[in-house]
């Protein structure tokens, strides 16, 4: 029986063993296969990645070979630039990239918005990126769209223009905030003050939530990422008891890190709200942002202080009672100093735009664009030295170069090309 059982069990151990080195070898040559491509790729086929990952769809026959006459005349970026005149740039890649940022749930199909919109336009027309927390800026359809107006009420506009499959590349048109929406010019900052950013992040609660998605957002991290226990929590609000489960441990080693400094910050968004009617209309589709503008008084602060700033005070009675729109960055001392705060702002103001300034001079913010790029064109997150030192003079440019966002994805496209 031993004799049999080896005799016919041999050959196929032979045939197994023969297969298993051969998966083994195909294993262990692959990635040396892949980096060998990846090396010798020439001119033709980086131009075909370049425009793959930026427009998301294939390039033309001429248009590649335009792309890769640049990129062998060592003109990569100048052959990104091409790329990015196609329109899927704008209607996908620019739009996909936007669009999570536009709600808590980070959703990447959620509808076109003015947010969105905004952004778009921005990109196209290289306007100075940091307005996106700053401006007074707009972006709606031209006359030739089949739309109906822009309205405050609703997100109708945007959605007919996403139902239609509108060139976003061509039919959005700049124009201000202050002019459509009636918030004052002062008032207005950014993709902040837009309808669909009071819709997800000043529906309801206490806008704090405007704040901690404008950081995870535009500054690349959440609240506890800036989490210091070592600031003062002199201006942390009624609302936020200072026992948790009647332990106030838990409050000087946790709540009072990330309230401490953001509640100081969050203040800026005193006279904002988003405005619908609860019971007919209970997601807020028919809502809109509203601003308590000088003269304008809440019924129940009787200060320009929307109502949700005052809200549960008997949490902690002695807690920061809300009495302007005046905020603080208590962030420029202690840790987060390493955010790289600029040194020609002061570190305090009144309102939105001067707290979205705050931020957007910031070294965090113009690496926070530079990394969400990078991913969104290499496809992956930084990985190594090499990396972190292409997205240092990445960024770099994007700061001494107006902030020109288009140039950061023809600069990390001409990085990635070899991949």
């Amino acid at each position: 029986m031993y004799l049999l059982a080896k005799e016919s069990s041999s050959p196929m151990t032979n045939i197994s063993i023969t297969i298993k080195q051969t998966i083994k070898i195909l294993c262990l040559s692959a990635p040396l296969i892949l980096a060998a491509a990846m090396v010798s790729a020439g001119p033709l086929e980086q131009a075909k990645r370049m425009h793959d990952r930026l427009a998301g769809v294939p390039g033309t026959s001429a248009v590649i070979e335009q792309m890769a006459d640049l990129i062998e005349a060592g003109d990569a970026q100048g052959a990104a630039q091409i790329a990015m005149q196609s329109p899927n740039f704008y209607n996908v890649t620019i739009k996909n990239w936007v669009t999570p940022w536009t709600n808590e749930e980070f959703d990447v199909f959620a509808p076109l918005n003015d947010y969105t919109a905004t952004v778009i336009g921005m990109v196209r027309d290289d306007v100075d990126f940091r307005q996106v927390l700053t401006g007074d800026i707009l972006y709606i359809a031209n006359s030739s769209a089949n739309a109906p107006s822009y309205s405050t009420n609703n997100n109708a506009h945007y959605e007919a223009l996403e139902s239609q499959g509108a060139d976003l590349s061509t039919v959005l048109v700049a124009t201000t905030q202050s002019s459509v929406t009636g918030i004052p010019a002062e008032a207005t900052a950014g993709v902040m003050t837009t309808r669909g950013a009071a819709k997800s992040f000043f529906k309801d609660g206490t806008n704090r939530a405007m704040f901690r998605f404008t950081l995870m957002n535009h500054m690349c991290a959440d609240l506890e990422a800036f989490k210091d226990t070592s600031r003062p929590p002199d201006r942390v609000r009624q609302d936020v008891t200072r026992s948790p489960g009647g332990d106030s441990r838990i409050f000087t080693n946790s709540c009072s890190g990330c309230h401490s400094g953001m509640d100081p910050l969050a203040q800026a968004f005193a006279y904002y709200n988003y405005e619908y009617d609860v019971e007919s209309d209970p997601d807020g589709e028919n809502g809109r942002i509203v601003y308590n503008a000088q003269g304008q008084l809440d019924p129940e602060t009787q200060l320009r202080v929307q109502a949700k700033y005052w809200i549960n005070s008997n949490n902690f009675p002695y807690g920061y009672v809300t009495n302007s729109d005046t905020w603080d960055n208590y962030w420029r001392e202690g840790q987060n100093q390493t955010i790289g705060w600029s040194a020609d702002l002061p570190g305090t103001g009144s309102g939105a735009k001067s707290m979205g300034e705050e931020l957007a001079n910031s070294q965090t913010f113009a690496s926070c664009q530079v990394k969400k790029v990078f991913k969104n064109v290499c496809l992956r997150a930084p990985q190594d030295e090499a990396d972190r030192t292409a997205i240092a003079q990445i960024q770099s440019e994007f700061m001494g170069n107006n902030y020109n966002i288009k140039n950061v994805f023809a600069a990390t496209a001409d990085y990635c090309k070899g991949e």
